[in-house]
C-alpha cells in the first residue's frame, strides 16, 4: 500500500494489431481485472470494445510498409512513455514486437502471445521477439515443443 492507503494497481499495456490479433486480445480481458489496463490497436472504433479503459491508436504497419512502420514505431513509443506500463502484453503482430522491445528499455515485464493461426511454427514477430520478451506463449503444444515457447492452452 502507498501512503494514501490505496493499493497501487499494476499498469498493463495490451497491444495488438487489428483483426484476429485484436479479437484474441479482447478474449484476454478477464486476465486484466485486477490491473489498470490500457489498450492500443489500429482502429479507434475499438474503444467501444474496451470502455471504460483507455484506448490508444497507432498506424497499421508491417515490414512491407516501411514508412508506416516508422510512424507506428514513433506512436507506440509515445504511448509507452505516456502510460509507463509495468507490464506489456501483445497478441501480435509487428506492433506488439515494437512495444515489447521499447517497453523492455523502460523496465516493463513483457509477454507475447502468438496467434492461434500459427499452428505449425512461430510467426515472424514471435521469432523476432523471442530473445526479448520475458514470456513467449504459443497456442499450440507442437509449436511449443519445436520453438521453446510456453503452451498454456488457447485464447479462442
Amino acid at each position: 500500500m502507498n501512503n494514501s492507503g490505496k493499493s497501487k494497481k499494476r499498469r498493463v499495456l495490451a497491444v495488438a494489431s487489428g483483426g484476429g490479433h485484436w479479437v484474441q486480445m479482447l478474449r484476454l480481458r478477464p486476465a486484466f481485472l485486477n490491473s489498470e489496463v490500457h489498450f492500443a490497436t489500429v482502429d479507434a472504433a475499438a474503444a467501444a470494445d474496451v470502455a471504460p479503459a483507455p484506448l490508444y491508436t497507432f498506424r497499421d504497419a508491417n515490414r512491407d510498409t516501411k514508412v508506416r512502420l516508422i510512424l507506428s514505431t514513433l506512436k507506440i513509443a509515445a504511448i509507452i512513455l505516456k502510460v509507463r506500463p509495468h507490464v506489456i502484453v501483445s497478441t501480435g503482430a509487428a506492433p506488439g514486437y515494437l512495444a515489447i522491445r521499447m517497453g523492455k528499455l523502460l523496465g516493463a515485464r513483457t509477454m507475447f502471445i502468438d496467434s492461434i493461426a500459427n499452428a505449425n511454427e512461430l510467426s515472424l514477430s514471435a521469432h523476432m521477439v523471442k530473445r526479448h520478451a520475458d514470456r513467449l506463449v504459443t497456442q499450440w503444444p507442437s509449436v511449443a515443443e519445436k520453438s521453446g515457447a510456453v503452451f498454456r492452452g488457447s485464447v479462442l
